[in-house]
């Protein structure tokens, strides 16, 4: 049995929690531990490093943080918040939720449409992809239908590798954020607590849209 390093397994229990798989929580799992050891990875040196700062502080949970427009319904019927940032050495994975806000049932079929941007606003060359690799190996469902009902929400998680980024500056910082349910449709900005610290060129990966799978399994309930 392997032994996951207590520093770790906060990240575990919720990017578990966030998907319907367990591809995440094991490709985090082989990060922290490649040797399968079951030790305590060692520490990485003070500075601008993955492990430098409060990035590094592993979250206790992953409450969306709601984008500026969260006091009103956009027109597009859907919210969008991001979670907090998790990081597992040099792998970042962010929860991403979509919540219908609207009166009538919304549909999904694939990926969101994300674009990046700097401190300044301007548009950064991070190429977006549609499924986590070559970054990491996790689980993504794919394109497949979803509906969501009012008040209902569906997830995506962003996945990427970190870069160095200059404190001073927060040159090489994904400030902002902004996503859609798919292309051709309005985004909303959203800025992730801390940043994207994916570097200016650097990938960005994010699994297809499926529902929250607290909503999955209340459905399932009911129809049982």
């Amino acid at each position: 049995m392997t032994v996951v390093p207590m520093r770790h397994a906060p990240i575990l229990a919720v990017l578990a929690a966030l998907t319907t798989g367990c591809g995440l929580s094991a490709e985090l799992e082989r990060e922290a531990d490649p040797a399968r050891t079951g030790a305590q990875a060692r520490p990485q040196p003070s500075g601008t490093g993955p492990s430098s700062g409060a990035r590094t502080r592993l979250p206790r949970d992953a409450v969306p943080r709601p984008s500026a427009d969260a006091q009103h319904c956009p027109d597009t019927g859907v919210l969008v918040s991001t979670g907090t940032v998790n990081v597992a050495m040099g792998l970042r994975a962010m929860p991403v939720t979509l919540t219908n806000c609207s009166d009538r049932d919304h549909r999904l079929n694939g990926y969101p449409d994300v674009r990046v941007r700097d401190v300044d606003h301007e548009p950064m060359d991070v190429t977006v992809l549609k499924g986590p690799e070559p970054i990491t190996q996790l689980d993504d469902p794919g394109p497949r239908p979803v509906t969501l009902r009012p008040g209902e929400s569906a997830r995506s998680v962003f996945v990427w590798r970190y870069s160095a980024v200059d404190a001073a500056t927060q040159r090489g910082s994904g400030v902002y954020v902004e996503i859609a349910p798919t292309a051709g449709v309005d985004r909303q900005t959203v800025q992730p607590e801390g940043g994207l610290d994916v570097g200016d060129t650097g990938l960005l990966g994010t699994t297809a849209w499926q529902k929250a799978v607290d909503q999955g399994l209340s459905d399932r309930s009911r129809q049982g």
